[in-house]
């Protein structure tokens, strides 16, 4: 499947968690900042772990931020990092991930999401993560205003391995 066949497939999925009916969409694990759900749909089954911003700036503007890592063994894609930050992003400026002395570009946008293309550097991210206590995700609205979500990295490790197991 094509990379923007796997976006619009992400895109739908997150997008429209909302109208998933509850039979079809398991919350799996919570554990501290991190939450791990298991959603059935026709195209089979994808395990995610999920986080929310626990500190954003501009603390005036309250968005609907997340951090994903998506698994979706149908469709042979493990370790997908996604995120929204509420908002449309703006396409001149880099969407970044930054976690003590490493960074990680987002290379891909669509509409209020972003992915790293790069599986080997999303495995990179995610030992970050496991090792780390905080990620913070710099992002750009339509205007070009610059937005910070600060997520924990508390309870990520199992909240990972359980999506990960979920969908083997």
């Amino acid at each position: 499947m094509s990379i923007i066949k796997n976006l619009i497939l992400v895109s739908f999925i997150l997008l429209n968690m909302s109208l998933v009916n509850a039979e079809e969409i398991k919350k799996v694990l919570k554990n501290k900042d991190w939450e791990t759900y298991v959603v059935n749909n026709q195209n089979g089954k994808v395990c995610f772990a999920q986080s929310v911003p626990i500190l954003q700036a501009p603390k005036k503007d309250s968005r609907e931020a997340r951090l994903f890592v998506t698994f979706r063994p149908n469709e042979k894609i493990s370790d997908e990092i996604s995120i929204t930050s509420g908002y449309e992003y703006n396409k001149k400026n880099s969407i970044m991930a930054r976690s003590g002395k490493y960074k990680y570009k987002f290379d891909i946008s669509q509409d209020n999401f972003a992915w790293i293309a790069n599986n080997a550097k999303e495995k990179k991210m995610i030992k970050t993560m496991k090792r780390g206590s905080r990620i913070m995700v710099t992002g750009y609205n339509q205007k070009g205003s610059q937005t910070i979500d600060h997520y924990s990295l508390l309870g990520f490790t199992k909240a990972y391995n359980s999506a990960k197991k979920s969908c083997s």
